[in-house]
């Protein structure tokens, strides 16, 4: 007697439902959810070509001074910070010519890391 009380109630509680839901019917289509893009390598290249080979005065000229200027034996680091990034621009001299930059390293406040066009077209904003 104990078992038939709670089963009658489940059934008359399924029966209570039976008549929502139970037929087949048409399933909406799922909305249509655009994919993020990556970016393509041409675009990064293009964020990235407006430091690489640059000079200093022309990487001050394009983000403003730098947080940091410092000679490092014949090398020479430049630290530019924005709101979203910070980048750091590494310039050698090539034979006689004036330093320019070989190397750059990006990163948000955090240390988390942010691709290089992504900052550069940040810091170009400012």
């Amino acid at each position: 007697m104990k078992i038939i009380v709670p089963i009658l109630a489940l059934l008359t509680l399924a029966a209570c439902g039976a008549g929502q839901g139970s037929r087949p019917g048409r399933i909406a289509p799922a909305p249509h959810v655009p994919v993020p893009q990556q970016p393509t390598a041409a675009a990064l290249a293009a964020g990235v070509d407006k430091v690489q080979g640059q000079t200093g005065p022309r990487l001050i000229a394009q983000f403003g001074q730098p947080r940091i200027d410092m000679q490092e034996g014949s090398g020479r680091k430049l630290q530019f910070q924005g709101p979203i990034c910070i980048l750091d621009a590494y310039l050698y001299p090539k034979g006689r010519a004036e330093a320019v930059v070989t190397h750059i390293d990006v990163r948000q406040h955090d240390g988390k890391p942010i691709d290089q066009a992504s900052c550069i077209a940040a810091l170009s904003k400012r």
